[in-house]
């Protein structure tokens, strides 16, 4: 029943949860369709709801599919301004169900994949998107040694390890190669911005799809997938936060071209701005940060199809997504300014 092992799933339950039931409590699950790395569930046992987090099955890339990281900054996000669900028990045994996992509260809520927020009112939107940029900012303003996270990352250099991790797994890849993620190879190390000391707990994967927002309100009542998140520089959450301006609709849901003004969903620069506002004192965004974001996503799509191909990806869709790799190398080339931008996407609307 879709990957997991009821029977000793059951027993684990009611190890860890007896206050809920015993071996002869009532016990469903599913999987959550859209994931593309660790492989997640809802279970229901009893009257708990839960959503269970594992690592995929197969071979992965070391340091890849950290789910004990990822429990131990929700752990250490609790009771902070940045709402997290909160993490219940972690599972480091694999050989309960096959690999590591953890298990969380459920929450109620929307998640959205389409960054146009379709069905919603432009009132709505644009309140989101600041929602979103505020709740970044509070992130960032979460003081590490504060909540125990000290020792999560290091706290200078972020932008060249990122780039040697993510061009190292890239070189990595079985797959074919990709002309634009060559040319950023050799772009993004010459124009890396000096380190200018800001250190923050950066999420790594910060965008609309990874936010719930409450069932009928604009407000923000969770930030899921934490799996990415180390010390690391606020501007390289920013940066790939603001993905969705330079992507297409059909590149992962972006809203390049849309007339972003009559959907109610502020620009660019608005949104940047916003953030500012409200986080501490941070350096400007710059081409180098957006270029960037993009090519670390696109090297994750790479890796989304190289689980396709081993049969190791956790969603059948991954097949599918392999090729976006190529499109989000393209925007990075566009977004370092290597390349003129897309006019056709861009001819509905002058600003971004």
């Amino acid at each position: 029943m879709s990957g997991l092992d009821a029977t000793t799933l059951r027993g684990w339950l009611s190890r860890h949860f007896p206050e809920d039931g015993g071996p002869d409590t009532a016990l469903t699950f599913e999987p959550i369709s859209g994931g593309q790395s660790n492989p997640t569930y809802f279970v229901n046992w009893g009257a708990r709801r839960l959503v269970l987090r594992r690592k995929p099955t197969g071979p992965i890339l070391p340091g890849a599919h950290a789910i004990e990281r990822e429990f131990r900054v929700l752990r250490a996000l609790e009771g902070t301004d940045v709402p997290v669900p909160r993490a219940l028990v972690l599972e480091e045994d694999a050989e309960v169900l096959g690999t590591p996992f953890y298990v969380m509260e459920r929450l109620e809520g929307r998640v959205f994949s389409d960054c146009a927020l379709p069905g919603l009112s432009p009132e709505e939107r644009r309140a989101m998107y600041l929602l979103m940029a505020e709740t970044l900012a509070r992130l960032h303003a979460v003081r590490p040694d504060e909540v125990g996270l000290s020792d999560y990352g290091r706290p200078s250099g972020y932008f060249e390890r990122q780039l040697r991790r993510w061009s190292a797994q890239y070189a990595e890849s079985s797959g074919p190669r990709i002309a634009a993620l060559d040319r950023l190879m050799d772009w993004l190390p010459a124009n890396m911005p000096s380190d200018d000391g800001a250190v923050s707990i950066a999420h790594g994967d910060f965008r609309l799809g990874n936010m719930m927002f409450h069932p009928t309100e604009p407000r923000v009542t969770a930030v899921l997938d934490w799996e990415l998140s180390t010390l690391g520089h606020p501007l390289a959450d920013l940066g790939f936060c603001v993905m969705p301006w330079q992507t297409a609709p059909d590149e992962y849901g972006g809203i390049l071209g849309l007339d972003r003004a009559a959907l109610g969903i502020p620009s660019r620069e608005e949104f940047v701005a916003h953030y500012h506002a409200h986080a501490r004192p941070t350096p400007e965004l710059t081409n180098f940060h957006r270029a960037f974001a993009l090519f670390r996503f696109a090297v994750i799509f790479v890796g989304i199809a190289d689980r396709a191909r081993a049969g190791s990806a956790a969603s059948d869709e991954a097949a599918d997504l392999g090729p976006l790799a190529e499109h989000f190398a393209i925007r990075a080339v566009q977004a370092a300014g290597l390349d003129e931008p897309d006019n056709r996407a861009e001819s509905r609307e002058v600003v971004s």
